[in-house]
Formats: C-alpha cells, sequence, structure tokens
C-alpha cells in the first residue's frame, strides 16, 4: 500500500491505531485521528499524535508528541509530513 492507496481507501485498511489515525488525518477528522492515536501507546501512534497537534496548532503538545516518538520536531508542510510518516509506517 502507498500513501496514495491510504488516502483513497475507502475505510481504514485495519494496520493498526497508527494508519487508522492517518486515514482519518487524510479525510480532515481530527478528532477521529486523535482518537485512533491515542488507543496505542506505540511510537508509530506517537508520531502521528504529534502529527495531529501540530495540524491544531499545539506546538508545544506536537513537541511532547515527537519526544515520545522519539522523532524531531517537524516543522515543513502538514502534507508533506503526513506522506512522510505514511510512507515509513506502511513500510515497517
Amino acid at each position: 500500500m502507498t500513501p496514495d492507496d491510504l488516502r483513497a481507501a475507502p475505510e481504514p485498511p485495519g494496520q493498526g491505531a497508527a494508519i487508522e489515525a492517518l486515514w482519518w488525518a487524510a479525510r480532515d477528522d481530527w478528532t477521529q485521528a486523535h482518537e485512533a492515536a491515542q488507543a496505542d501507546d506505540g511510537a508509530p501512534a506517537a508520531w502521528v499524535h504529534a502529527y495531529l497537534h501540530r495540524v491544531e496548532g499545539d506546538l508545544e503538545n506536537a513537541g511532547y508528541w515527537y519526544r515520545r516518538a522519539g522523532r524531531p520536531t517537524a516543522a515543513g508542510p502538514l502534507d508533506a509530513e503526513w506522506r512522510a510518516i505514511a510512507l515509513a509506517l506502511l513500510k515497517a
């Protein structure tokens, strides 16, 4: 599955909470995406969680989640970050 496949999927692909959260984020449903990310304590979900708080503009909270994920704080375009996360997680 590619990031474009994930965006186009008619429903979450059943590959875990982090991928489900990205799927909801691609549909601009922040609440559902956040709930999915919170359902998993792992680093991949924390990375998506960080991205989601960046989307909402809560950079302090995003920074906390980037640290939990073991990732540097992102600063580029949000769409590019979504794609980078999707590429990394879909390869895992």
